[in-house]
């Protein structure tokens, strides 16, 4: 297997798991007072953006061809970072 489609298939099974975790989030903010239910949508929403752009640029790295998917990779890298920690901190939020 090369080295893009494995690096691709990683990034997929990360993002099904993220999308997993968004589920479980929305249940929670159900359950939650209506106050604290506004302030979760908005998180939420904004980690669903995150997941829907590193979904659009995990295509692109698909499109790419074998030498130009190594630059997109350090684009979608930093992106992932970005959403890796609003994961975190949206965990560390609905406890």
């Amino acid at each position: 297997m090369s080295e893009k489609k494995f690096y691709q298939q990683k990034m997929q099974a990360q993002l099904d798991e993220w999308r997993a975790e968004l589920d479980k989030l929305k249940a929670k903010a159900k359950s939650a007072q209506a106050d604290a239910q506004q302030d979760m949508h908005k998180q939420i929403d904004a980690l669903e953006e995150q997941v829907a752009d590193a979904n659009r640029k995990l295509n692109e790295l698909a499109d790419a061809g074998e030498e130009a998917w190594a630059s997109l990779k350090t684009g979608f890298e930093a992106s992932w970072v970005s959403l890796k920690t609003g994961f975190k901190e949206a965990a560390a939020r609905f406890r």
